[in-house]
């Protein structure tokens, strides 16, 4: 018996429609980019009084980051409570996960910073040499406010926490050195790697814990 494979026939209709498609989608992500890139310009502008007030947040947030972590553990030696002390281990871990996952991202996507794509609308204000998605200080820093935000549920801990993650976010953009899209990746990183590290803590935690005896 002889079997005849013939190559497979797309129908017209259906060839305009995935052409239709690619089309739509191509266009969907310029449209996205332009998106970006107009919010940008709004948010970075030309050198201003402004400069040295984000700078300073930008660059002094890896001190509050390291510190958030640090401050639990003493705090929970100081008042002897072990809860602090688990959720120092666990902000630190979130860091750690959310440095992992922002390498590896700014890896695969190896985008550049928005002042070398265009440096005729973008002033930059720093020069960091690495990828621009997702953005690492974003991701630092929403992984310490989501960390401490799940350690002490608190308004008043919720709510300065998320404004200085916010505040360091929209500083990477105002120095030209981050794309809109760049910082919200890295806020979902952060505060990803804050949830999941703290579940993952509770879970551990849970498993440690004695079971009742039945008398």
């Amino acid at each position: 018996m002889f079997f005849h494979i013939y190559p497979e026939k797309v129908h017209p209709v259906n060839k305009k429609i995935r052409i239709t498609f690619l089309a739509l989608f191509f266009a969907s992500g310029l449209f996205a980019q332009g998106i970006d890139l107009s919010l940008l310009k709004s948010i970075n502008g030309p050198p201003s009084g402004a400069d040295k007030t984000w700078k300073f947040i930008s660059n002094k947030a890896i001190v509050v980051d390291i510190a958030a972590p640090v401050s639990l553990v003493v705090a929970g030696y100081i008042n002897n409570d072990d809860n602090l002390k688990i959720s120092g281990l666990q902000t630190a871990a979130s860091f750690i996960v959310a440095g992992g996952a922002t390498f590896v991202g700014k890896k695969i996507f190896n985008r550049d910073r928005p002042f070398i794509t265009h440096p005729d609308v973008i002033y930059a204000k720093e020069h960091p040499t690495d990828a621009s998605f997702p953005s690492g200080h974003t991701a630092f820093a929403f992984s310490t406010a989501t960390s401490l935000s799940l350690a002490i549920p608190k308004w008043y801990v919720i709510v300065p926490s998320f404004a200085y993650a916010s505040a360091v976010g929209y500083s990477r953009m105002y120095l030209g050195v981050h794309y809109p899209s760049d910082v919200l990746a890295g806020a979902v990183v952060g505060a990803g790697s804050a949830y999941l590290t703290w579940k993952l803590q509770k879970w551990i935690v849970g498993k440690k814990k004695p079971r009742d005896i039945a008398h």
